[in-house]
């Protein structure tokens, strides 16, 4: 059991009311393997510059993690900066570049063709599609996307989920995408475009998904206080997938136990400055967490 998820790897500056944290490890592929890996085996498929340090890629490393598929390229690495309001509510983008990222092409090395798990990360849905193109008979392809592809790629964003099996969106994208305002007409609208398992994110209210017709809701973990939000996304995704890459099969029940596991790995993930809190995290300190959510979602 493997997932191969295809996504960026990155280096980010933050600024919060904290202070800036620049270079910091970051990068969609980079926050959902952290989380992932507590699960399952996860092979990233990803491109860095030449100037990429070597002490973040030993961050990475990991028995789980399979780094066969990150290319570093001449060139320089992906670089984003942004600031958020002192309440979090928002966030600005304050520098972008591209560097290799720009000219990326995905290529999944033998190893990662044969995954059972595929997560197609924030990228140009063509080049989502062109991942599909190469790998074999996975079970569960999954796939993320944002506002700028909904708006601009859209009709390449469609034909691509006519051949995935799952898709993540923020309340806001997925109102985007749909043009329905009510949960159960976006849910309904998804399903008609192609996946059966969907999963809208609701911040700090939690998510909502659907496993064919059935629907769950699960809350957001309550944290002390928020340090960075950045990744939280992702490593909510990594945390879903990497139970579901492990179940027999997907159902209501277990799709419930794989978002609430995703929203344990979410609340870490915010509680400090980039990947710090994925990477400091102990499975007892996890286990007590998830205990705690299940009580607070009255499911024990």
């Amino acid at each position: 059991m493997a997932i191969v998820v295809v996504g960026s790897v990155a280096l980010d500056s933050i600024t919060t009311s904290r202070g800036t944290y620049p270079r910091r490890l970051g990068g969609s592929a980079t926050y959902f393997s952290l989380a992932a890996r507590r699960s399952t085996t996860v092979r990233i498929v990803a491109a860095v510059g030449g100037d990429f340090p070597p002490s973040l890629r030993r961050a990475l490393r990991h028995p789980r993690v399979d780094l066969a598929g990150l290319a570093v390229l001449p060139g320089k690495t992906f670089r984003w900066a942004g600031r958020y309001s002192e309440d979090f509510a928002s966030r600005d983008t304050t520098g972008l570049r591209l560097g290799v990222f720009e000219t990326f092409r995905p290529h999944l090395p033998p190893q990662a063709r044969s995954s059972s798990s595929v997560f197609l990360a924030n990228i140009d849905p063509r080049l989502q599609g062109l991942v599909l193109s190469q790998v074999e008979r996975p079970r569960l392809i999954a796939v993320d996307t944002i506002d700028h592809w909904i708006r601009h790629e859209r009709e390449a964003l469609l034909t691509l989920l006519r051949r995935v099996d799952m898709i993540f969106l923020n309340e806001e994208e997925a109102r985007l995408l749909t043009q329905a305002r009510s949960h159960r007409a976006m849910g309904a609208w998804l399903r008609r475009a192609g996946p059966s398992v969907i999963i809208i994110k609701q911040g700090w209210y939690g998510a909502v998904g659907w496993c064919g017709r059935s629907m769950v809701w699960v809350p957001a973990y309550p944290v002390d206080e928020t340090v960075d939000p950045t990744g939280a996304g992702d490593s909510f995704a990594g945390g879903v997938l990497g139970v579901l890459d492990r179940a027999k099969r997907i159902d209501v029940d277990v799709l419930r136990h794989a978002m609430l596991y995703g929203s344990v790995i979410g609340s870490f993930c915010v509680e400090a400055v980039g990947v710090a809190g994925l990477q400091r995290l102990t499975a007892a300190r996890f286990e007590r967490r998830l205990a705690n959510l299940k009580r607070l979602s009255g499911l024990c």
